[in-house]
């Protein structure tokens, strides 16, 4: 049933679920928080030379912008995975909003004129530290959601929608933030421009969601969600052989992901790209992701084949990153370059929501916030190695005639080990996925299995009569 008329637990049936026309309002309202807050973790990554300059820093410094996101995940993390199981989706959304809404007018502050010069990058890191405590509490909704509001055959579809927003984020990030410096070359109107969507998804989250879950599930396991308590869950994943393959491996894929968001701009200017074409490589890699996730999701839903989907896609993002690390060192080769990206993200971004949900499978019934968000701290844990392990792999050059990194001889930097270490972690992490992981799908099963016995109560009734 579909519709937005209430009917109490005590007069439903056993077997019987609906599911409410304003879970699209509630999956909307995510939409926007998770786009608003990875704009606030990438925005300057993107422009990290003219960033640098403007906030008198290192390029060290300016990726430290985007790495505390992983920093402050990692401890609230657990916090977060707790909050959702137990507190509730709708909390843990206002939450998210008012952080991220927090931050990013913190960091407007930090640019204003009056601010001394010595304080402006502590003023923006603290603003984005602020939005960085928003993160785990929204990223780690999609999954809560899906299974909460949506029926078992639109789970997958809601998933991959919530969870693609945050690339569409991402994506806003590497188009505008070039776009803006290069137009007004203020870092204030670019902030501004970022601060103001994160005050209206605040509005609507605090004003417009009623409550956590709907007054009747949509399917079996929306009945039965985090049943198991938080620190029981906790215990029940890490006995889990598959969910603990899955942990490392998606985790280092998340990491990889994330290392070349962060640090694209810098791989190609020294040879020769401009921050123009980067942002352009980064919004092909996203919108050829998103694509890809759209389409994987349809294919999921109808087939339930999350493990096969998953592992030819992680193979097909290994071949790509494989080829990036060859591609990205050549020079004057802007439509190859392009192609690669692309590719890149039509394979790696489409695994995400699957991932998700196949976590969520192999660990039933242990609750959807705390499966997905370990694999999540997983993730921001191996990105930070990952990040510095890669800036500590490249190698100062003597001079780069057709460099474009604006930062001059900070910025001339060789990055082919880097990117080549890159694309052996990558490679690693998803032949120990293929060889290793295999599960049944737990919820799947649990949710026949609640079918069958409403249908045997069912029958059970008629034949009393």
């Amino acid at each position: 049933h579909e519709g937005e008329a209430e009917l109490s637990p005590a007069l439903r049936k056993a077997g019987e679920f609906r599911v409410y026309r304003r879970r699209w309002f509630v999956l909307c309202v995510l939409c926007l928080l998770n786009c608003s807050n990875s704009v606030q973790w990438l925005t300057f990554a993107p422009v990290a030379d003219q960033t640098a300059e403007d906030l008198q820093v290192s390029l060290d410094e300016v990726n430290w912008l985007s790495v505390v996101y992983m920093v402050v995940a990692i401890p609230i993390s657990f916090i977060t995975t707790w909050m959702l199981d137990t507190l509730g989706l709708r909390l843990t959304m206002i939450l998210g909003s008012w952080l991220n809404m927090a931050g990013s007018a913190l960091r407007v502050v930090g640019v204003l004129s009056y601010v001394p010069e010595w304080s402006m990058f502590p003023v923006v890191m603290a603003g984005q530290s602020l939005c960085a405590l928003a993160q785990p509490l929204v990223i780690f909704s999609p999954t809560k959601l899906a299974a909460l509001w949506f029926p078992e055959h639109q789970r997958a579809t809601a998933n991959m929608i919530a969870s693609m927003s945050n690339p569409l984020g991402l994506l806003i990030a590497n188009v505008f933030s070039p776009m803006i410096i290069s137009n007004t070359n203020s870092l204030l109107t670019l902030l501004i421009i970022y601060a103001t969507p994160a005050a209206v998804v605040c509005f609507l989250a605090t004003v417009g969601i009623r409550e956590g879950v709907p007054p009747t599930p949509p399917s079996a396991s929306a009945e039965t969600s985090s049943s198991e308590p938080f620190i029981q869950g906790i215990k029940l994943l890490m006995k889990n052989k598959a969910y603990l393959i899955l942990l490392l491996c998606f985790g280092s894929g998340i990491a990889i992901f994330t290392c070349f968001s962060t640090l694209l701009e810098q791989m190609l200017c020294v040879k020769g790209y401009s921050s123009d074409f980067a942002g352009l490589c980064g919004a092909l890699f996203i919108v050829f992701g998103v694509i890809g996730a759209g389409l994987l999701g349809l294919f999921v839903d109808k087939t339930k084949k999350f493990t096969e989907a998953t592992k030819i896609n992680m193979c097909l993002t290994s071949l790509t990153c494989s080829v990036f690390a060859v591609v990205s060192q050549m020079r004057e080769q802007k439509a190859l370059v392009c192609a690669v990206c692309a590719l890149f993200g039509l394979f790696g971004f489409a695994i995400y929501p699957v991932a998700m949900e196949l976590s969520v499978e192999c660990s039933y019934p242990v609750g959807e916030a705390t499966s997905a968000g370990l694999i999540f701290i997983s993730g921001q844990i191996q990105s930070i190695i990952y990040i510095v392990l890669l800036q500590a792999l490249t190698k100062r050059m003597a001079g780069s005639p057709i460099s474009l990194c604006a930062t001059g001889g900070d910025a001339n930097l060789s990055w082919k080990v880097p990117v080549l270490v890159m694309a052996g972690l990558c490679c690693v992490g998803s032949c120990c996925f293929v060889i290793f992981f295999h599960t049944e799908y737990r919820r799947l099963h649990a949710e026949a299995d609640a079918a069958a016995d409403a249908s045997a109560q069912t029958g059970s009734e008629r034949t009393q009569r």
